[in-house]
């Protein structure tokens, strides 16, 4: 979630149709008799593909308008899950809380959710890392709360064979999205090695994830302190995914304004601060390289994904999940049709596949 505003900028980083945007929340608002129908609203600049930003100027809250839903929910499911992603995350410290909720109607056919404003500046790498280390850690060490208290967020009993399975869907769009043979090559037989750890019979523990903790989705606020802003797809998994997301390749270059490639030492010394900061410790050190593993391959096949689909039109404002570069600024979608190109190619994947060998013989030491 950014925290700067659109002040007339650039034209192609407004949102699309943003005047149409501030008029639909305006009238939503006014509809559910909110107490802050006629605060001044402010488009944000855009700066995600899931969501657009306005914010209710003076009262310390940003409206989040979802474009699509990551989740593949349908609107209302999706508002609910989105909701409970901020809810079940709050109790750490280090997420913003929810305020109320917009349900979808003729204004806003996705609704809106309204969240506490986090005044702060964007992550700076490496120096923020500990900062999102302790972040993650206040999460990760939350108690697993019994499953009827864990709804509606995603809570599988194998995350990993569910994730395994996120995988190979979005490992459908390799082919047509035009790789260099060479990438798909390493691609594939990276999926192969996962696959082998999926069939062993232990697994690691289960706490709540964020399992979106790219440094671009934490602001650092006056304290120091780092601050998860963007939560929708948090579930029940295995923490290490987040620890990969804060550290890859792929995540530490993924936004503008946090942008930077860690050295080996630098994801080294993140994982140890987490590990002494978290209540689960050194008992996931097993698992940090096979996880790391699947984050990039997450990462890697969603970029095949969005390549393949950005280009279409979109779809109906009841749809789920829908990437259409249409409903972004033009610089957003220039800006990640250059990060899919990077990581999708060659030296992209050689990257982060030589870094993970070097990373592997650190842990085992």
């Amino acid at each position: 979630m950014p925290n700067v505003s659109d002040d007339g900028g650039a034209a192609n980083r407004r949102a699309p149709g943003a005047d149409a945007l501030v008029d639909a929340l305006r009238k939503a608002l006014r509809a559910a008799r909110m107490d802050w129908a006629d605060a001044p609203l402010q488009v944000m600049v855009d700066q995600g593909l899931a969501h657009h930003h306005v914010r209710l100027v003076g009262t310390g809250l940003i409206a989040r308008l979802p474009k699509q839903s990551q989740m593949a929910l349908g609107p209302q499911a999706n508002l609910k899950y989105e909701e409970a992603c901020f809810a079940h995350a709050c109790a750490s410290g280090h997420s913003p809380r929810v305020t109320a909720s917009l349900a979808p109607d003729s204004h806003l056919p996705r609704g809106a959710l309204l969240v506490e404003e986090v005044i702060g500046r964007a992550a700076r790498l490496p120096a923020d890392l500990p900062a999102i280390a302790m972040a993650l850690a206040a999460i990760h060490s939350l108690p697993l709360p019994p499953p009827v208290q864990r709804e509606p967020l995603l809570d599988v009993r194998d995350p990993m064979t569910a994730l395994a399975a996120e995988i190979d869907a979005q490992a459908a769009y390799l082919p047509g999205a035009q790789l260099d043979a060479d990438s798909l090559a390493c691609i594939q037989a990276v999926r192969i090695e996962w696959q082998e750890h999926c069939a062993r019979e232990d697994r690691p523990a289960r706490r709540l994830i964020a399992f979106d903790a790219h440094p671009g989705n934490f602001l650092i606020d006056s304290g120091g302190r780092a601050v998860l802003v963007d939560l929708e797809k948090a579930r029940y998994s295995h923490p290490p995914l987040d620890l990969a997301h804060a550290t890859l390749y792929t995540s530490t270059t993924w936004d503008i304004a946090s942008s930077a490639v860690l050295a080996p030492a630098d994801v080294l010394r993140t994982y140890a601060g987490w590990e002494d900061a978290c209540d689960l410790g050194a008992s996931q050190r097993a698992w940090l390289a096979p996880l790391r593993t699947a984050m990039w391959l997450w990462s890697i096949t969603w970029c095949a994904k969005w390549r393949v689909s950005s280009p279409r039109p979109p779809l109906a404002p009841s749809a789920s999940s829908d990437w259409s570069q249409h409903h972004s600024a033009a610089a957003l979608v220039e800006h990640v049709r250059d990060r899919v190109n990077d990581y999708l190619s060659p030296g992209g994947v050689h990257r982060v596949i030589n870094e993970l060998v070097e990373l592997r013989q650190a842990w085992r030491t």
